[in-house]
């Protein structure tokens, strides 16, 4: 393999496959509330990022039963992590955030749960929620950095600075939280070296995985009338796996891949188009990885 995959890792942990059930807490954004910002992250969806969870009227455990039900023919008394997915799910009142995840962890078939968020909402009582939890069964904390350049992140909305997101990876870590860390690959206006910059950055600090996510331009986003407006193109299929490639080279052994490329809502997605087949991507990624002797960790310095 040429490098350390989810799907390996999950595999070692808990002796065999495990899925990731998308859920819906029902939660908000401080960067869509009036917070911070009314208009969000400028290529976030009205789904807020998480457009193939289930529906928030239902129950945690329905949420998790009816996941289960789309993925039945592909495994059958499976694990399962339940991923809190869409919007940012430490952003609501404590006691809600208990009983929520408290439901989540309890159930059978769960053997971790993952909760995507922002690095500034995490005070001191989720803290103490996700220490609590993490007693229990492991628990993913995914943050949204998407990119190390200030600039970049004041064009993108972001809403935060790179001092909170660095204080909220030391304070993850040193409760034992397994942090996870999105990066946006072709993001307007930046270079291949921003986004190298990116990863060497953020492998300096204790974090024990990382998401590489190529650009997606979603209908009805500030991000589409951009490109709409010509003010950035996005990037050709060959120059990212470039990319990925390189940034695989630069990763540690020990920080695990979640994921090496992504695929947005057909009904949502204007371009790339090329991303919309996943697993082609996924195969010319691997070819070029295998024919340009490509693996994780061989250009650390």
């Amino acid at each position: 393999m040429y490098y350390n995959s989810l799907n390996n890792y999950l595999k070692n942990r808990f002796g065999t496959k495990v899925y990731k059930l998308s859920l819906n807490a029902g939660l908000t954004c401080p960067n869509r509330d009036g917070t911070l910002s009314y208009d969000g992250c400028i290529f976030c969806s009205a789904g807020g990022s998480g457009d193939f969870a289930s529906s928030a009227t239902l129950s945690i455990t329905d949420q998790i039963e009816e996941a289960k039900g789309k993925v039945s023919r592909k495994i059958k008394d499976g694990l399962y992590i339940a991923y809190f997915q869409a919007y940012t799910n430490t952003y609501g009142p404590i006691k809600y955030l208990r009983r929520i995840f408290f439901e989540a962890i309890s159930h059978k078939d769960i053997v971790a749960i993952s909760i995507a968020t922002r690095p500034d909402c995490l005070g001191d009582d989720v803290l103490n929620l996700l220490d609590e939890l993490n007693k229990i069964k492991p628990v993913f904390v995914e943050l949204g950095l998407q990119t190390t350049n200030e600039k970049t992140a004041s064009y993108i909305n972001r809403g935060y600075d790179l001092d909170c997101f660095e204080a909220a990876v030391i304070r993850l870590h040193n409760i034992g939280i397994n942090v996870v860390v999105h990066v946006i690959i072709g993001l307007p206006g930046e270079t291949s070296k921003d986004v190298f910059n990116t990863i060497n950055h953020i492998s300096s600090l204790p974090i024990n995985g990382i998401k590489l996510q190529l650009l997606h331009v979603l209908k009805n986003t500030k991000l589409a009338k951009d490109y709409a407006d010509n003010k950035f193109k996005t990037l050709k299929m060959d120059d990212y796996i470039k990319i990925v490639a390189h940034c695989i080279e630069l990763l540690p052994t020990d920080i695990v891949i979640h994921r090496i490329t992504g695929d947005g809502p057909k009904n949502l997605l204007i371009a790339p188009l090329w991303s919309l087949n996943k697993k082609h991507v996924l195969n010319s990624l691997n070819k070029y990885f295998r024919d340009n002797d490509i693996t994780q960790g061989s250009k650390i310095t």
